[in-house]
């Protein structure tokens, strides 16, 4: 459970950090601005990914291996 909660942090803070990237630099990576209902909030729901993937690594540190 442990890994898992660790990949999926791993997933919205990357998915957190292209957001970002793509509405600073205009580079075309990421899937936050693919989302139509997220036009124009895409800054905000990218903090959003970065603060959630925060929370998935520590709830990960504190879940018990094994």
């Amino acid at each position: 459970m442990k890994e898992l909660l660790e990949f999926l942090g791993l997933m919205a803070v990357i998915q957190g950090v292209a957001g970002l990237v793509h509405e600073f630099t205009d580079w075309n990576w990421g899937l936050v601005q693919r989302i139509g209902f997220l036009d124009g909030y895409e800054v905000f729901a990218s903090i959003a990914l970065l603060a959630f993937g925060g929370a998935l690594f520590a709830a990960a540190e504190r879940h018990r291996s094994g």
